[in-house]
C-alpha cells in the first residue's frame, strides 16, 4: 500500500471523527434545551414566585474596559424579579478566586444602587461554575425551588445540572446582545463539559462548608446594612462604609478586567 494511499485513510478517518464529534456536540446541545424548556421563563408575568432568585455571576467588564452586556441584563433581570414579587431574597452566586475580583460583591453594590434593599441580598463567594452556584445554593444555603436568573443558554445548562443532581429549579431567562454567536459556541462545549462533569468525574463544588439557611439570623455590626452567609468581620472588610443612598442610581463597578465569557 502506497504512502499517498494511507494519508488519504488517515484524513478520511479524521474527518469522519471530525464530523462525528460535531454530530454528538450539536446532538448534546439540544437535548439539554429540549429537556429543561418546560422550566424557563422569559416573561416576568408567567414566572411562579419563589423565595430565592439565584443570579448567575459575570464579569461586570470585558478585557477592553467595555460594560458587559451580559452583566447589565442579569442584574436588570434581578432587579425585576424582586421589584415585580416574583422572589423574596437575591443569592448573588460568583467568582472570588482573586482579591481584584469579586462578582458577588461587584453585583451587590450595583443592586443596592439600583433600589434592593440590602437586607435582601445574600452572597456566595465559591460559584467559581454554574455547578458550584447551583449545587450550593441547595446545599449550603439550603433553598430549593428556587429560581435561576441569567440568559437561556445559560438556564438551559444549570436546569439540567439541577435536574440531574436532583434538585428542584426554574429559570427567569433574560435578555441576551444580539452577536452572540461566539458565546453560544463556546456554550456548547460547556454542556459537553457539564455532562463530563455529571455523567464521568462525578464532580461537586469545590467548597461546600457550613448550611446557611435564607434568611438566616445573624447579627451584624451597626454599620454593615446586610447579612449575607458571610462573617461580621468579612463584611467589615468588603464593605467598611454604608452604600449610597441617593435616589438617582450612582455610576458603579470595580474595575476589574476579566475574560470576556458570560
Amino acid at each position: 500500500m502506497g504512502k499517498a494511499r494511507i494519508w488519504k485513510r488517515i484524513i478520511l478517518w479524521l474527518l469522519a471523527g471530525i464530523i462525528l464529534a460535531a454530530v454528538v456536540a450539536i446532538a448534546a446541545d439540544r437535548w439539554i434545551s429540549w429537556k429543561t424548556a418546560p422550566y424557563i421563563y422569559e416573561n416576568i408575568n408567567d414566572l411562579p414566585p419563589a423565595e430565592v432568585g439565584m443570579v448567575l455571576g459575570t464579569a461586570k467588564y470585558y478585557r477592553n474596559g467595555t460594560i458587559n452586556q451580559y452583566y447589565l441584563y442579569r442584574i436588570q433581570g434581578a432587579v425585576n424579579a424582586y421589584n415585580s414579587g416574583k422572589v423574596k431574597y437575591l443569592l448573588l452566586s460568583g467568582d472570588n478566586a482573586q482579591h481584584s475580583y469579586n462578582e458577588p460583591s461587584t453585583m451587590r453594590k450595583d443592586l443596592v444602587n439600583a433600589g434592593i434593599p440590602a437586607s435582601k441580598i445574600v452572597l456566595d463567594f465559591a460559584g467559581f461554575r454554574t455547578l458550584d452556584s447551583v449545587v450550593r445554593t441547595r446545599k449550603v444555603f439550603d433553598t430549593n425551588g428556587f429560581t435561576i436568573i441569567t440568559q437561556r443558554f445559560h438556564c438551559e445548562r444549570a436546569l439540567y445540572i439541577a435536574m440531574e443532581k436532583g434538585i428542584e429549579a426554574r429559570c427567569y431567562a433574560v435578555s441576551s446582545p444580539k452577536n452572540m454567536f461566539t458565546v453560544r459556541a463556546r456554550e456548547v462545549i460547556a454542556r459537553l463539559g457539564a455532562l463530563a462533569d455529571l455523567y464521568i468525574l462525578n464532580r461537586e463544588p469545590r467548597f461546600l462548608g457550613p448550611q446557611e439557611s435564607i434568611p438566616a439570623p445573624q447579627t451584624l455590626p451597626a454599620n454593615v446594612p446586610s447579612y449575607p452567609a458571610v462573617t461580621p468581620e468579612e463584611l467589615n472588610v468588603l464593605y467598611p462604609e454604608p452604600p449610597a443612598t441617593a435616589e438617582k442610581p450612582a455610576k458603579t463597578g470595580t474595575g476589574q478586567q476579566a475574560p470576556a465569557a458570560p
